[in-house]
């Protein structure tokens, strides 16, 4: 019978050992995976930030674009009303 509990206590030191093993194995998965996911994050975020800048900076050319449309568009007014009037006083 010492030698059936003896092995019982063998037995269940083993289980005890595949146990621990298992969970630090579990441990560094999860963490090999936490850093992976922070890493995407990470990257993730730097497009995101880059596409950010590169819409602020298009928008900024656009308010530019749009400035000189509307000085170019006053120039032609003015240019038309200097022509109506002087083909009102010719006519």
């Amino acid at each position: 019978m010492v030698s059936a509990l003896g092995s019982t206590s063998d037995d269940w030191v083993g289980v005890l050992a595949a146990a621990g093993i298992f969970a630090v194995l579990i441990v560094i998965v999860w963490q090999v995976a936490a850093t992976w996911r922070a890493r995407l994050a990470a990257a993730r975020e730097k497009q995101y930030q880059e596409l950010a800048e590169k819409c602020a900076r298009l928008l900024e050319e656009n308010a530019e674009l749009q400035r000189r449309t509307v000085a170019e568009l006053l120039q032609v007014r003015e240019a038309t009303s200097a022509m109506e009037k002087m083909m009102r006083e010719v006519g």
